[in-house]
């Protein structure tokens, strides 16, 4: 949909599904609220809540964001789907202390905002009697459009917050427990194999809970918890398992799996000599482009040197239509563990990141195939 601070924000195409459902149920709550105009006001109101709920879970996903951006973790992408919003970090934390700020900030956000509305209702409703009222919807209670939304805002930000710091990893509360964990033992694995355990017992009684409101009657809402916990059982027996293949490729570098003789496009050389020279002898999709001084500078994709007019080939520079690498999201350090680049979105887009070293000198790629192979030679040996 945009960027925010060269993050891309996009969604879902569950959450349009998800959003036409709350507009749905939102539309029938507020024709309940008492005071409440009939005809198009509450679908009027229901638009503006749900609007202004997504965009409090993507201020609650941009906390996250920005705290890991300033501890040198890179998000690729906030996605709002079926269940919220998640935001993809380039690699995993590498402290407990990190691995805390980052878990604690969007519960923090959500706070902010949900103390925010409620003083705006108090505001509103002129005492907090009086918007107290207007979130428990009391009947005969006389309640203003604008103050029920917020009271709805206020009401299911709590929630939100409240669901969040469940310790169920990879919930909020999940991750601060992992947090914790580390820091009292001192080893990220066992941390985060506590943390997957205790994200798959909740998720146990998340199913159970939800099997039981079936029976009672409450279908829609046993059958939400119950799918709620199915794919927190999932998320929480995937991060075990990933966290599994970590501790096995411990010890391994991108550097010892990487091209050591990369081939790289001079920033200089013209476009048509890069046709010439490298797109048609090697007839690879892109190569890493680099200075004089071998710094990797981005990619130059066959795409982009095709749609050069042919008559300017000759005095267009490869600098000029090359992807250039700002945010460092196509690189990883030659000496950054192999860990680093499992979940690296270059690396699943491109099939290929480069690594370079501390100067920012290309020294190598790394492709995915390669990443494959020592993830099999790490895992295969201890399963047979």
């Amino acid at each position: 949909m945009f960027h925010v601070r060269g993050i891309r924000i996009g969604v879902d195409y569950s959450w349009f599904f998800v959003f036409f459902l709350v507009l749905v149920w939102l539309s029938q709550y507020f024709e309940s609220v008492p005071g409440v105009a009939s005809g198009s006001t509450p679908y009027v109101m229901a638009v503006v809540s749900a609007v202004a709920f997504f965009a409090s879970i993507l201020l609650h996903e941009l906390g996250h964001a920005l705290v890991a951006v300033r501890n040198g973790i890179q998000i690729t992408d906030i996605t709002l789907w079926f269940f919220g919003g998640v935001a993809r970090m380039s690699r995993d934390t590498d402290s407990a202390g990190t691995e805390f700020r980052i878990a604690a900030a969007g519960p923090l956000v959500t706070l902010l905002i949900a103390l925010a509305c409620a003083a705006a209702g108090v505001a509103l409703a002129g005492s907090e009697q009086g918007f107290a009222d207007a979130m428990a919807v009391k009947e005969g209670a006389e309640v203003a459009p604008a103050l029920a939304v917020v009271a709805w805002l206020a009401t299911i930000n709590a929630l939100v917050l409240v669901f969040n710091l469940i310790p169920a990893f990879p919930l909020d509360g999940g991750r601060i427990a992992r947090a914790v964990a580390w820091r009292l033992t001192g080893d990220r694995s066992r941390a985060t194999r506590f943390a997957g355990i205790l994200g798959q017992a909740f998720s146990y009684v998340f199913i159970a809970l939800g099997l039981v409101l079936v029976v009672g009657g409450a279908l829609l809402t046993g059958i939400w918890l119950a799918l709620i916990g199915f794919l927190l059982g999932s998320a929480a027996r995937g991060t075990t398992a990933r966290n599994e293949v970590t501790r096995r490729i411990a010890g391994i570098s991108v550097s010892d799996v990487m091209d050591a003789e990369p081939v790289a496009i001079p920033n200089d050389a013209t476009v048509e000599r890069a046709l010439d020279e490298f797109f048609l002898r090697y007839q690879w999709p892109w190569f890493p482009v680099t200075d004089a001084a071998e710094r990797f500078l981005g990619l130059l994709a066959r795409e982009s040197a095709d749609a050069v007019p042919e008559q300017m080939r000759s005095r267009r520079q490869v600098s000029e239509v090359l992807e250039a690498d700002t945010s460092g999201s196509l690189q990883v350090g030659a000496d950054d563990p192999l860990e680093t680049v499992l979940g690296n979105d270059a690396l699943r887009r491109l099939g290929a990141v480069a690594a370079v070293d501390d100067e920012g000198r290309l020294r190598g790629v790394v492709t995915a195939e390669q990443v494959g192979r020592a993830l099999r030679d790490a895992v295969i040996p201890n399963e047979t």
